[in-house]
């Protein structure tokens, strides 16, 4: 007889709703994580009295009530929703785009001026059908936009010229022709009071987790342990890379702790020119409503990078030559026996918060 009926492999989002409703459904669990804590790339830690989002700020989102309902047994939510700033050699402009950008951009002040701005730079551009992320953008916001507030800090983002991305990537980014500056169009938003740590720690009572542990460094005898494995790590790292890597984006972050009571007086500001080395700075008190020490903050600025290993993969590169090859990991993936592949880095897919819970309870379900 087996110890556990499953074996979880990470304990961020994926490994813990997993775990919970496995848990909840009468089965035994053990959840392992290489990394010293709990919570993925949403851990999040106090310092001066602030909840820091170690791996980048996250902002729960979601249209579907079942996953807030389901979060919401875990945490309560501070009614946040996130503006975003963009600065551009010290221009300030509003994001995602809106009539506040348009304003700021042109001096337009009806959405018909804007919409006849954005379309004669289009027409100018000649593109028809975007074939790329620099001809999707002008499309969706014209040539001075384009320039100004996507193209440097997309290309830092992604380390790739513009004209090599595909044009879905910029899809995801709101453009609203009203002076609605929320970033995200969803039902429900939010961050976790408490911060996102606790929340997942909530998930896992009564499961028993161990820190530190290397799955792919202990395999035989940890699968030994359990009657099928839920594995989150990277797909082409449980393979041992033998059909070759998939390319990530990886980041890092300078954090700062300052004796003031506000640095730039919003939660993230990206710095959308190509000179400025990092992408943006994320001003942590500000998620919570100015929480924390009243005389301090903490700021970190946020720098993109090419994954290597010994790099923690942040983003996939969703281009075709990856999509491929992640097709045929997924073949090996599915002739293996009793391993279940989920997350955003055993799918290697780009995913939101509340599609990765959504995720796991449907393969829970299962």
């Amino acid at each position: 007889m087996k110890q556990y009926d499953y074996l979880i492999v990470g304990a961020g989002l994926y490994g813990a709703v997993f775990a919970e409703r496995a848990k909840s459904a009468g089965k035994k669990c053990l959840v392992i994580d290489r990394r010293d804590h709990i919570a993925g790339n949403v851990y999040t830690y106090e310092q001066a009295g602030i909840n820091v989002h170690k791996y980048g700020p996250h902002v729960f989102h979601t249209n579907d009530t079942e996953v807030w309902e389901y979060v919401s047994r875990f945490t309560k939510f501070y009614n946040f929703k996130l503006g975003t700033i963009a600065n551009y050699k010290g221009e300030i402009y509003s994001l995602p785009f809106n009539m506040y950008t348009f304003n700021r951009m042109w001096g337009v002040l009806t959405p018909e001026e804007a919409e006849a701005k954005i379309a004669a730079q289009r027409d100018a551009a000649g593109i028809t059908e975007p074939k790329n992320l620099e001809e999707q953008a002008i499309s969706l916001v014209g040539t001075d936009i384009y320039e100004k507030l996507i193209k440097g800090y997309t290309e830092k983002q992604w380390g790739r010229p513009c004209k090599e991305l595909p044009a879905f990537i910029i899809k995801r980014l709101p453009v609203r022709f009203t002076y609605d500056n929320n970033y995200f169009n969803a039902l429900y938003q939010g961050i976790p009071v408490g911060g996102y740590t606790q929340m997942v720690a909530n998930m896992l009572e009564g499961i028993e987790v161990r820190l530190g542990v290397d799955y792919l460094e202990h395999k035989a005898e940890l699968d030994a342990l359990a009657e099928k494995v839920v594995y989150t790590g990277p797909i082409d790292a449980y393979f041992g890379y033998r059909l070759g890597a998939l390319e990530y984006r990886s980041v890092r972050f300078e954090v700062e702790e300052l004796d003031k009571p506000s640095y730039q007086g919003n939660a993230i500001v990206n710095y959308t020119d190509r000179d400025t080395p990092y992408t943006r700075i994320i001003e942590h008190k500000w998620f919570e409503q100015g929480s924390g020490d009243a005389g301090k903050t903490v700021i970190s600025r946020e720098y993109s990078a090419e994954w290597k290993p010994g790099d923690e993969p942040y983003y996939p590169v969703n281009d075709e030559k990856n999509g491929a090859l992640y097709k045929q990991y997924k073949a090996l993936a599915e002739r293996e026996q009793n391993v279940l592949f989920g997350g955003r880095l055993g799918e290697y897919k780009y995913y939101d918060m509340d599609q990765v819970i959504r995720a796991a309870l449907d393969a829970a379900a299962q």
